[in-house]
């Protein structure tokens, strides 16, 4: 009888946890960054606006 070779799937698990990882690096580099600067924005803003109507 012929032998039949049969191999192993390789597990997706390392590739699921490597594209996580990638996500939460691009999260915290872009869409944190743009929220500090948005914040950063307005409280200039405010305290611009304030000076203006205390004088």
């Amino acid at each position: 009888m012929a032998e039949i070779k049969i191999e192993k799937k390789k597990p997706i698990w390392p590739w699921i946890i490597v594209v996580l990882i990638i996500a939460a690096l691009l999260y915290f580099l872009f869409l944190k960054n743009n929220e500090a600067t948005s914040v950063n924005s307005t409280e200039i803003e405010n305290t611009t606006g304030k000076d203006s109507i205390a004088q």
